[in-house]
């Protein structure tokens, strides 16, 4: 029987957790160690709850690094440069590291997401760039079912992906200067990344597309409102009429195929100020002839609970994320950290570390999220499409800071 690959989590907060959630779900993973600024014993004995592993609580990155395969990085995007520095010197120091997992996004800029590139390299480390979207089973399904007609009419010619909800759980995610901007940063990355992987060929690397435009549009519509930017202050004392983020974001990439020149456009949409159930991920996707469509709020289950019965809920996230209600009509998904992708996720990046390669998405793939992710701030600054192919537009990203991310985003929002 293989040994399983011991983990180490950077971080215990919401994330850390899904993914914890997820590993009860995957075999050959145990979750040995756990190092975090604030709630790393709870983590350690949820763990131990759930029979993921005998979780130690560690003080530091270079002293868990001795003990484990594979270090998680789940800690805040503030924290990731400082926090791969230091597993950079324990590898230096002798710890046996098979592999390092970012959560996305890599990096707050495309300075940042390529500074980790770097680090990885130096020291030769197996790297998985985590975008669970990609790895959805709806996703997985769909292109497994169209692949002869893919084959046979050509590829999809058209995506569009969208996450909305109805905001993030923690303080620093409302940070734009801490987060590295607002919605767009938070999830567009998720659905920039989603919507060229269907767009993708079959058979194809994930890079295969070559990206050449950016046209996008960012926007604060709710949370810039008087009475939601106190209510903000007060919750999660983040001041959006001083250094406010965006709540809203659309815009499409637009991408060549090298192999025949054809043009394929993937657009994308996320807010912070869905008004519905609570989260919600649509993707659909069209070709010659053929489409799909996935939306995570069409369940097999759903539950009502009227305005008497209301009183005995405890925790509306229990039937969805980022649940706006508990009464009413409910959609309940049944199984989320398996709908959202997080599972499969980890099944191949234990796979991938096992075989001594990188994951499906290595970190490079991420530094190329990124960078599109900035290209997105830099067509909402300046009210143009951005040229990717411009070599002085390429300079360009490699510096390059969105005003919101600098906490100056009064200046483009209001």
């Amino acid at each position: 029987m293989t040994t399983p690959l011991r983990y180490g989590f950077v971080g215990a907060g919401f994330v850390a957790k899904f993914h914890l959630l997820a590993l009860t779900q995957v075999r050959g993973i145990e979750v040995t160690g756990v190092t975090a600024a604030a709630g790393a014993p709870e983590l350690a004995s949820l763990a131990r709850d759930w029979m993921v592993g005998d979780a130690v609580v560690y003080n530091s990155v270079a002293e868990m690094a001795k003990h484990v395969d594979v270090i998680a990085v789940f800690a805040p995007n503030f924290a990731r440069v400082s926090i791969v520095e230091a597993i950079v010197e324990a590898v230096k120091a002798g710890a046996d590291l098979k592999g390092v997992i970012c959560e996305k996004p890599l990096g707050r800029t495309v300075a940042e997401a390529r500074r980790l590139v770097d680090l990885a390299a130096s020291v030769n480390l197996r790297t998985a760039y985590f975008e669970n979207q990609i790895f959805m089973k709806p996703i997985a399904v769909q292109l497994a079912q169209l692949e002869p007609v893919q084959r046979r009419m050509g590829p999809l010619s058209l995506s569009r992906s969208s996450e909305e909800h109805g905001g993030p759980h923690e303080a620093w995610f409302w940070d734009p200067v801490r987060q590295g901007g607002g919605v767009l940063n938070d999830m567009g990355c998720h659905s920039i990344a989603v919507g060229r992987h269907v767009l993708t060929p079959i058979g194809k690397p994930v890079t295969f597309l070559e990206p050449v435009e950016v046209n996008a549009e960012v926007a604060l519509l709710k949370w810039g409102r008087k009475e939601w930017r106190e209510k903000l202050l007060r919750d999660r004392n983040v001041d959006y009429a001083k250094a406010p983020a965006e709540d809203f974001a659309t815009g499409i990439v637009t991408y060549r195929n090298p192999e025949t020149g054809q043009k394929v456009k993937a657009q994308f949409t996320n807010s912070w100020m869905f008004e519905k159930q609570g989260l919600r991920l649509f993707m659909d996707g069209t070709g010659p002839g053929y489409a799909f469509e996935v939306n995570t709020l069409v369940s097999p289950l759903s539950i009502f609970i009227g305005d008497t019965a209301a009183e005995a809920i405890k925790d509306a996230e229990l039937a969805l994320e980022k649940s706006t209600a508990s009464r009413g009509l409910l959609a309940v998904q049944v199984n989320e950290a398996d709908l959202y992708g997080y599972t499969d996720e980890n099944a191949e990046a234990r796979d991938a570390f096992r075989a001594g390669r990188d994951g499906f998405l290595n970190w490079g793939d991420g530094l190329e999220v990124t960078r599109l992710v900035m290209a997105a701030y830099l067509s909402a600054e300046r009210k143009r499409v951005i040229d990717l192919t411009d070599s002085a537009t390429q300079k360009e990203l490699e510096t390059y800071v969105p005003l919101i991310a600098q906490g100056r985003g009064a200046e483009q929002l209001y």
